[in-house]
Formats: C-alpha cells, structure tokens, sequence
C-alpha cells in the first residue's frame, strides 16, 4: 500500500490523514456541520492538499456507531454513509469502515508512552484484556484482546449506552430526575459533552439553583477557575467516569490495564488526577481489591483514533494483528 486514506468520524469533526509508510500526515480537523455527506468533506480535505482520489490506493474510516453491512448512519451528527454508493461516487474499489472505539483501542497499540499519563498505578497483565473508555460527543468503549507474542485484536462495542450507575443517595435523585424527564438513563446521557450540561441542569434543578452556564464548556472553564458549584459538577462527573469504567472492568476482566481516551477529559486533565475517578472505579463493595494492581493511564495522544485506523487499514492490507509496543 503506497497512500492511504483515513479518517475518524465522531459526532462533532471529522479528523483526517494520509497514511504513508505506517505513519499519518497532513491531518486536518473538519466540522462535520459544514459538510452535507462524508464524501464531500473528503473531497474537501484532497482538494486543500493538492492530492487526487486517484492517488489514494485504500480508505478507513473509523464512525461513531455500530457498523454493519453497507448502510451506516452515525450515531451523533446527520451524515449518512451507503458503502456502494460512497466508493462508486469517489472511485474506490473498496472501502474499510470501522468503529471509532475499535480504532480508538487499536491505536493504543501505536501510542508513544510519553502520551500516557499515569492515573491508578499498578502492574499490567499481559494475558488479560485492556479496556478503553472516552467521553466526548458520545461515550465510547472498546476492548484490547491479547492473542500472544505481542498481537491483540481489537474488539467494538456500545458500552457507551449501558445504563448509568448509582453509587449513592446523590446519585440516585440524579437518576430519579433524570429518568423523569427522558426514561432510560444511559451513561452517555451523562458522559459526553451535552451530559455533562445535563448533569448541570439535573443539579441546578436538584438544589433548587438558576442554571446560568449555558454549554459544556461554561461548565468546564468555572470549575477549572475555582467556582465551587460548577466543581462539584465536575467532580461528580469524574465520578460516574469511574463507577462505568469500573463496572467494564469487572465484565471484561480488565487486568491488563485502562486507558481514558476521548476529547473531554485531557482539557481538565489536573481537575480529574485529583478527583475521586479512582475512588469510584474501585467503589465495588466485595469486589474493590479486584482493582488492586490494575493500571489506569489518561491518553494525551493528540489523534489516537487516526492512528487506529491507519493501523486497521495496515492489518487489512498485510492480513495480521497489531502489536502492542
């Protein structure tokens, strides 16, 4: 494979890259808003690069939501994407679409150590799996399965929308207001960027306060700058960050370690070392000494999701699994 192309697809851009000699190049973040279909956001992306469709030899797009068979529709913005229509109209003999979790977890595999931030110190199991978690338009969560001799295999899944934990009578009267105003509560409900100002307003509603921070990032910059309510906010958010990471632990029996991927949480990467994350992920009862041991790394890799899916597209064309440095 001489170029390839990929791109990874979430609700609010759409980043891509060229793959060239098993690295990315030329990556360029687009607002999925601007754009009425994927393929004119790539049409887009080639044309500010000078470069033809003509001279990419295959493409891998990692997309938020579940993917089967030739009809994909993402989970968080308006594109839809019919995999025969999409390469007849850019001239491709074959498209590889992936999940953006599937790609987030394979790009583990290729970030340096030096973008890991130590969370929970411990000691990773190599023959057990490793789980990936990330808050950002939506909630994702993938799974790293060890095969041996440093091969692992990436698993998809919408842990994302698993019902949102409660680990305390706070918790409880969240749900309860929560569950009143939409039914189901799921984690990304609250574990995304929107969630994290609906988290806000069930708050505020809750403490009988004025909601006046009108978006996520209001909500982040006044934690962050010290007001107390908008921490409290915050804090309870990291919180619920850990009691489904936790849970995901326990299910997949994740003693090789976790790592916290996504947009959000590198921008209050401070604010959430010191918050009770840790505290909550291991809040188990019975079960709290399983996360003895287990390490827990804050990714601060700037386009690991790219990196997942120029590796996907490496596996397709060699017919291997990633190894994991």
């Amino acid at each position: 494979m001489k170029l390839g192309l990929v791109g990874d697809i979430g609700g609010t851009n759409a980043r891509f890259a060229l793959w060239r000699e098993q690295r990315l190049e030329a990556v360029r973040v687009l607002a999925t808003a601007d754009f009425a279909t994927p393929q004119q956001a790539i049409r887009a992306y080639l044309e500010d690069l000078g470069q033809t469709l003509a001279e990419v030899d295959a493409v891998c797009l990692a997309c938020a939501g579940p993917v089967r068979g030739d009809e994909f529709r993402f989970t968080n913005n308006h594109w839809r994407l019919n995999r025969p229509d999409f390469c007849r109209e850019l001239g491709l003999s074959e498209l590889l679409l992936i999940n953006d979790f599937y790609a987030m977890a394979l790009g583990m595999t290729r970030v340096r150590p030096e973008e890991l931030t130590e969370v929970c110190p411990g000691s990773a199991d190599p023959e057990r799996p490793r789980l990936v978690i990330g808050p950002g338009t939506g909630l994702g969560v993938g799974t790293l399965l060890p095969l041996g001799d440093g091969l692992w295999r990436a698993l998809p899944g919408e842990g994302g929308h698993v019902d949102l934990p409660i680990g305390s009578l706070r918790e409880a009267e969240l749900w309860q207001h929560l569950h009143r105003q939409q039914g189901h509560v799921s984690a990304e409900n609250i574990l995304s960027g929107s969630g994290l100002l609906t988290l806000y307003r069930a708050s505020c509603a809750l403490d009988g306060r004025e909601a006046v921070l009108a978006s996520p990032a209001e909500v982040t910059e006044a934690a962050l700058a010290g007001e107390p309510y908008a921490r409290q906010v915050l804090e309870q958010f990291c919180c619920f960050l850990g009691r489904v990471a936790g849970n995901n632990v326990l299910t997949l029996g994740a003693r090789g370690g976790v790592y916290i991927a996504g947009g959000m949480v590198p921008r209050f990467a401070d604010f959430f070392l010191a918050s009770g994350f840790a505290r909550c992920l291991r809040d188990k009862g019975l079960m709290s000494r399983y996360f003895d041991d287990i390490p827990v790394w804050l990714v601060r890799a700037e386009y690991p999701g790219l990196l997942g899916a120029g590796e996907a597209l490496q596996q397709a064309m060699e017919g291997r699994q990633a190894g994991l440095a």
